[in-house]
């Protein structure tokens, strides 16, 4: 059944995401400053992709699920999702005080699945939380919002890098086996931000209760043994993927080319820098760090002109032009020198990452049931992490054995699957977004 909405001012849209900023500040660090890290305390290029596993194998696994539980849940004075967005924000914020600190590789690997489930389980119940809040004609504002945050927290992030290491860092001297404690401050905002961005949007937005139907089967559902209780998730997913639209089969596919391809550019960005630019691990980073700054800037500046946009042409044909930009722009980054002017591909990777984080959500939501709105998301998110545990487990060969151990070729070689995803993204359509 579903239940008519009120049509929300754009501040209150506004408060509704600003949890986003916490998240996404979390998820800057690590595609900005955990490899560094990793590559601190002593990981050979080769095996970043292996270390960096524990994002697509926790997402798989968590999303789904927190997001099947959190459509089966409802609280009086917490809600439906905010519980599961909460928890993971503390888990995820703890994590984050941690992980500079960390002693040896294998415990600095260690806390990055823990961070990766908190992240995770406070993801998709908040991407559900906003489809559950706006009416349909208010989706795209509202997931291009959340578009606003994921660039607005990732450019806090590297900023936060850039001027730690220009203000701590220039000068130092490199140890191995050793974290400069430069970076240690990023950490440290990122674990207060996580906990108190959420608590804003919580405490400023509450969630429409369930229809009675809906709680009925809630309260069905609370009243079962445990063991069905805790297989209920598991056979939700299952029947959610067995129904699930024809779009969301056409979409995984553009994601498997699409995701592969930013896992490379995260991963091999620092050291495409130490070969192109002829930089230690630190000066890497921090260029890296002003690569992300730069698009996320550009993310903030069209994520919401994006809106009017979508809506005259359609989100397929914005979504795939994006993605041929965000081609063009690796194509373009390991031939450019010079640590300036090799930011203007960022322009296009800003529109590119705008559209990423917000179309595809807006189409998804308007396609699925609103009653399954959170496992459907998950689900999602599934097709987001299944192609990043590809990459991690095949892209370390690939890399030595077929592109020479050269950064170069990496970056070229995620250039042409973002040409592929552009292609496969031509044909999502689905009569319910014509």
């Amino acid at each position: 059944m579903n239940i008519k909405k009120p049509r929300l001012s754009f501040w209150q849209i506004f408060n509704m995401n600003v949890g986003f900023l916490g998240i996404q500040y979390s998820f800057g660090l690590q595609q900005t400053a955990i490899n560094p890290i990793f590559l601190y305390l002593g990981a050979p290029e080769e095996s970043l992709p292996i270390l960096n596993i524990a994002g697509p194998v926790t997402g798989l696994i968590v999303q789904p699920i927190v997001g099947a539980m959190s459509d089966k849940t409802w609280s009086p004075k917490w809600g439906r999702r905010k519980p599961y967005f909460l928890i993971g924000a503390l888990i995820g914020s703890l994590c984050l005080f941690a992980f500079p600190n960390s002693p040896v590789l294998w415990f600095a690997v260690g806390l990055l699945w823990i961070l990766d489930v908190g992240n995770n389980m406070a993801m998709e119940p908040y991407r559900a939380f906003v489809g559950d809040k706006l009416p349909e004609k208010q989706l795209s504002l509202g997931y291009q919002m959340q578009s606003l945050f994921v660039g607005a927290g990732i450019l806090l992030a590297n900023g936060s890098i850039i001027l730690f290491q220009r203000l701590l860092g220039e000068g130092s001297v490199e140890v191995a086996g050793t974290i400069p404690q430069w970076l240690y401050y990023s950490f440290y905002i990122g674990g207060i931000l996580s906990i108190t961005t959420i608590l804003w949007s919580v405490l400023k937005t509450p969630e429409i209760p369930p229809s009675e139907e809906e709680l009925k089967e809630i309260q069905k559902d609370a009243a079962q043994p445990f063991m069905e209780r805790f297989a209920k998730p598991f056979k939700e997913i299952g029947s959610a993927i067995h129904d699930m639209p024809p779009f969301m089969w056409k979409l995984g596919a553009v994601y498997l080319f699409q995701w592969y391809a930013l896992f490379i550019y995260w991963q091999y960005i620092t050291p495409l820098f130490m070969k192109t630019l002829g930089y230690g691990i630190s000066e890497a980073a921090s260029q890296s760090a002003t690569m992300s700054t730069t698009y996320n800037v550009v993310t903030i500046m069209v994520a919401l002109a994006l809106v009017p946009l979508t809506l005259r042409f359609g989100g397929r044909k914005i979504y795939a032009l994006s993605l041929v930009g965000t081609a063009l722009a690796l194509f373009c980054i390991p031939f450019i020198s010079h640590p300036f002017w090799v930011l203007a591909p960022m322009v296009l990777f800003g529109i590119g990452w705008a559209a990423m984080m917000g179309i595809p959500y807006t189409m998804v939501s308007k396609v699925v049931p609103q009653d399954r709105r959170g496992v459907y998301m998950g689900i999602l998110n599934m097709m987001i992490v299944i192609p990043q545990g590809i990459e991690t487990l095949t892209f370390g060969p690939i890399y030595k054995y077929l592109l020479g151990s050269d950064a170069v070729n990496a970056m070229l070689f995620a250039g042409v699957f973002f040409v592929m995803a552009a292609v496969l993204a031509t044909r999502l359509t689905d009569k319910k977004l014509d």
